[in-house]
């Protein structure tokens, strides 16, 4: 079993070029599903029925959100798509189990205000509190995937006229132009603080840790985290929720949805309209509080 599971696995890198971390996530998906099928004393793909993943889909019970048990499910639909493609079962019997109900899930996002003191919490007189701030005003400022911050290379970095080109999921590569403020941040980042993070290393990473090297997904979400702290935010907050923003405020301020769409790299407009539902409800969240007869 666990070698259908490697080729699976394989097959989504090669032939639809996911990346490492939805790969990591379908093989988290099915060792998980493996685990149960151990515990039923199933040992073949072919002893798998739709009464079975049924029941393990009910099995996680309140522990698992309805969209993890989606995502779950959704999962198993693909491996068992590939198997029959394989030729190693005839059925999938995941295909007539029907996916949990799901409730809206809009997008967190910060306020300009905790925006803005997030943004101004680095040490901007130290190397590292000029990549933090580069780092946040990026991430900000062009709506960027944690992952494609940290992968970022210099010469994807073209500071005039201010722009950076981002290799995105499935490898698709855009245009997202910087604002003067990110830009100038990160010049300063890659003129000044850069070359002394870097010291005798040869990283091609534009966002270094102390030791020189290419700072990775988990080391932005402590900067993240450590940075909301001494802003003094109290919500839960992630690297993504500075995309959400990005996403919220540009069609707060009137941005076209077909070129916020371009910017953030999304295949379909129909992710891209999740943000409006956001907008909407912010503003009825404001008109709620203010006016003076809600």
């Amino acid at each position: 079993m666990e070698t259908d599971i490697d080729l699976f696995l394989g097959n989504l890198a090669v032939e639809r070029g996911l990346s490492e971390n939805t790969i990591a996530a379908y093989a988290v998906d099915l060792a998980h599903f493996t685990n149960y099928l151990t515990d039923l004393g199933l040992s073949s793909w072919g002893e798998v029925s739709k009464s079975s993943i049924s029941a393990y889909i009910q099995s996680m019970g309140t522990s698992f959100s309805p969209r993890s048990r989606a995502r779950r499910l959704a999962a198993l639909r693909t491996f068992f798509g590939f198997l029959r493609k394989e030729g190693r079962i005839e059925e999938n019997p995941s295909s007539l189990v029907h996916f949990p109900k799901l409730g809206p899930q809009l997008p967190k996002t910060l306020t300009a205000a905790q925006i803005d003191s997030l943004l101004s919490r680095p040490d901007v007189s130290r190397p590292l509190g000029q990549r933090d701030r580069a780092m946040f005003e990026l991430l900000y400022g062009c709506g960027l995937r944690v992952s494609e911050l940290s992968e970022l290379r210099t010469n994807q970095v073209v500071l005039e006229p201010g722009y950076v080109i981002v290799h995105g999921k499935g490898d698709k590569e855009r245009l997202v132009p910087m604002g003067e403020v990110a830009a100038d941040c990160l010049k300063d980042y890659l003129t000044k603080a850069r070359p002394v993070l870097l010291k005798k290393g040869s990283a091609a990473h534009v966002f270094l840790n102390a030791r020189g090297e290419g700072l990775s997904r988990q080391g932005v979400w402590k900067i993240i985290k450590s940075g909301a702290i001494k802003a003094g935010i109290t919500v839960n907050i992630t690297p993504h929720m500075l995309r959400h923003s990005f996403a919220t405020h540009l069609l707060e301020n009137g941005a076209d949805l077909r070129a916020l769409q371009i910017m953030l790299g999304h295949a379909d407009i129909s992710t891209t309209q999740i943000y409006t539902h956001v907008a909407r409800e912010r503003l009825k969240e404001i008109h709620a509080r203010y006016h003076p007869r809600p």
